[in-house]
């Protein structure tokens, strides 16, 4: 049914669609994100990292949901020196609600503790609830709040 894999340069094209997908789904979310035309990632260098891994989900040969795990130094206070960041969580609007992002993320965290890596941690909006209840089936929990002010209004 769907396939896991490791996404390659060849897949860019539709990873950059996705790329403007998730931004385009998020701008209603945060009034910080620039107008115009943007770029969240350099999807090409992540692809070809050693500390990054892109994977992709195919469905009869066309790819539908993408994310990435990047290996980034923490807080010298923390428990551990490096997390796994998650980001680029991207599903397809017509294969949303069927356990991918779970796939995606199970893929990711497999790839991380490959390289002694067991702190993951990802962002998501605060009105994001259909992500936010996707991660939390797949096992992540609340555990920062960022709060913002814009001085311009007050």
């Amino acid at each position: 049914m769907y396939t896991i894999r490791k996404a390659t340069l060849e897949d860019l094209g539709i990873l950059l669609d996705f790329e403007q997908g998730l931004i385009k789904a998020e701008r209603p979310m945060d009034p910080t994100i620039k107008e115009g035309e943007i770029s969240y990632y350099d999807i090409g260098a992540f692809i070809m990292a050693d500390d990054t891994e892109v994977v992709v989900a195919e469905f009869e040969g066309n790819i539908v949901a993408s994310g990435y795990a990047r290996i980034k130094g923490d807080r010298h206070y923390l428990k551990h020196d490096q997390q796994g960041y998650l980001g680029f969580m991207f599903v397809t609007e017509e294969h949303r609600g069927k356990g991918l992002n779970k796939l995606i993320i199970e893929q990711l965290v497999k790839w991380c503790r490959g390289r002694a890596i067991y702190e993951i941690r990802l962002d998501v909006y605060e009105d994001n609830i259909q992500a936010i209840k996707a991660y939390e089936k797949a096992g992540f929990k609340k555990h920062m709040i960022t709060m913002r002010l814009d001085a311009n209004d007050h």
